[in-house]
């Protein structure tokens, strides 16, 4: 039946009365609109591939499905995020590494719970089984084993690959950057926890996004908690990550799939309810430490104690304004094993297309969350043929999704965004003078200011000006034949039309002088 159906499948998209042909496929008795979508789609693969009607190789231009271009402005936009980034991890005294994009699938496998199957595996290209990385963690702990490395504090800016199902308008891609930072060694318990949420407040409040939340919680809170409220101890991972779903779904739906999907009691799902329901700081650690049943958790007792800890040394920090514990926050990866964390927005204003949005309302929590981390302390462990653990803690910035609240920003203040550095033109205000303009530059250029010439035996000074303002540019250095003579430049600035004749040795001094800030 299935091949009947691909003959005429076949037959309406090469032409032969395409769309009554290709409406009748659902006629077919068995054949699901999800086969007669994947069908379809192989079958216009191949038309691609053997040509139309007239012969001719045919394909259709467009990016992949959940990946995109980025044009100047918004490159120019993603720079200034990374610069900032960047800066931020290097005063934390960071340094950088870089991995391989595709590692051998065993790498990965088993490293990510039930969003292990978003890996993107590749075909066998002679004898290795790869695939692409999904996060930078995984990698960078592979990269400790295999070093023998116990201690760095390092930072990596990179692309990472998710066969998920993309939301654009979100920042949710298949294809996006990561930049995390991450502490590896033995040291006192949340100090350096402590720092990577100081460096999540730092990024957040620089990038001038908005008001944020950063939510922490700890793996060993939570196992203690699920332990007390009866989960067996085979459901605790898969329990996690439906409850991990909390910030996406609402609690009776998050209750529904514990009961109805993974088998859970409705009484230790209400249980569940109580807990991940309550917020706080460290005024919360201290009551749960009371709490007739957490208290019986030593697992819990440990990570409420860090908690507690943990949010002293954020008062040093001057950082717990932003901070909060919280219950519900429970981070899917299976290779966390103490505090987690995670920075959504809070502001409204930035629209987005999300299922409860659909209407053209503003969302209070914009694009989901923008960095997540959290103590991995047993994943080196997993690389090391002898089982040495080094302990880890790190964070991600959710680099994707700032991209898209910023050029968002950009869009609706109708701000002009500069995509290039470039200080000066250098013009010309008569004809003949293509040596002279390109004799200056080199000067320029030498001597480390950003210039450019355009590319024109005798362009009209008035081209040259426009070029400028529609550039940004913020000089222009006129040469003339009188200029020549008097051994000057004459030095314009373009957004108050100012002109000064400058003498051609103090000209780089000038422009420096004009163009530092």
């Amino acid at each position: 039946m299935l091949g009947m159906f691909c003959v005429r499948v076949f037959s309406g998209l090469m032409g032969f009365r395409a769309t009554p042909r290709v409406r009748s496929l659902h006629s077919f008795p068995g054949i699901t609109v999800a086969q007669i979508d994947e069908e379809v789609a192989k079958l216009l693969q191949l038309k691609a591939q053997i040509g139309g009607d007239d012969g001719k190789h045919q394909f259709v231009l467009k990016t992949a499905k959940g990946t995109r271009d980025y044009n100047p402005k918004q490159m120019a936009i993603r720079e200034k995020v990374f610069s900032t980034i960047i800066g931020c991890f290097k005063r934390h005294g960071a340094e950088t590494i870089d991995t391989p994009v595709f590692e051998l699938k065993e790498t990965l496998t088993g490293k990510y719970g039930e969003d292990s199957k978003l890996i993107y595996d590749l075909k066998d290209q002679g004898g290795e089984l790869l695939s692409l990385r999904y996060d930078l963690t995984v990698p960078f702990a592979r990269y400790l084993a295999m070093n023998k490395i116990t201690n760095i504090k390092r930072y990596h800016i990179a692309k990472v690959y998710r066969r998920d199902n993309p939301a654009m308008t979100r920042g949710r891609y298949r294809e996006f950057y990561q930049c995390d930072f991450d502490i590896a060694g033995q040291y006192d318990a949340m100090i350096p926890d402590a720092e990577c949420l100081k460096i999540v407040h730092e990024i957040l409040s620089g990038l001038d996004l908005g008001d944020f939340r950063i939510k922490v919680n700890d793996r060993r809170i939570l196992d203690g908690m699920f332990a007390v409220c009866g989960v067996p101890d085979d459901k605790f991972r898969t329990i996690c990550s439906t409850v991990d779903k909390l910030d996406k779904m609402p609690w009776e739906d998050v209750r529904k799939e514990m009961v109805n999907e993974k088998g859970l009691s409705e009484e230790a799902a209400d249980q569940i309810g109580e807990y991940v329901s309550l917020q706080g700081g460290m005024d919360l650690a201290e009551r749960l430490l009371q709490d007739q049943k957490m208290s019986q958790s030593k697992q819990a007792c440990a990570g409420l104690s860090d908690i507690k800890l943990l949010f002293s040394y954020l008062q040093l920090f001057q950082a717990t304004d932003k901070v909060v514990f919280d219950l519900s926050l429970a981070r899917g990866l299976d290779y966390y094993t103490g505090i987690i964390y995670e920075a959504v927005l809070t502001q409204a204003g930035v629209a987005t297309v999300s299922t409860e949005a659909q209407n053209g309302a503003e969302e209070s929590v914009s694009v989901g969350s923008v960095a997540g981390g959290g103590r991995y302390d047993g994943l080196v462990g997993m690389f090391d043929p002898k089982g040495r653990k080094v302990p880890c803690v790190g964070v991600s910035i959710g680099i994707e999704r700032i991209f898209s609240i910023m050029e968002q920003k950009a869009e609706a203040a109708a701000e002009k965004v500069r995509t290039t550095e470039v200080q000066v033109m250098v013009a010309s205000a008569q004809k003949n003078l293509l040596e002279e303009r390109l004799q200056l530059v080199s000067e320029l250029w030498n001597a480390g200011i950003k210039a450019e010439v355009m590319y024109k035996k005798n362009p009209k000074l008035l081209s040259q000006l426009q070029h400028c303002e529609e550039s940004g540019i913020p000089l222009v250095a006129i040469l003339g034949e009188q200029e020549l003579k008097d051994g000057v430049v004459k030095l314009r600035v373009v957004a108050s039309r100012e002109e000064v004749d400058i003498s051609r040795a103090a000209l780089i001094d000038e422009i420096r002088r004009r163009t530092s800030c």
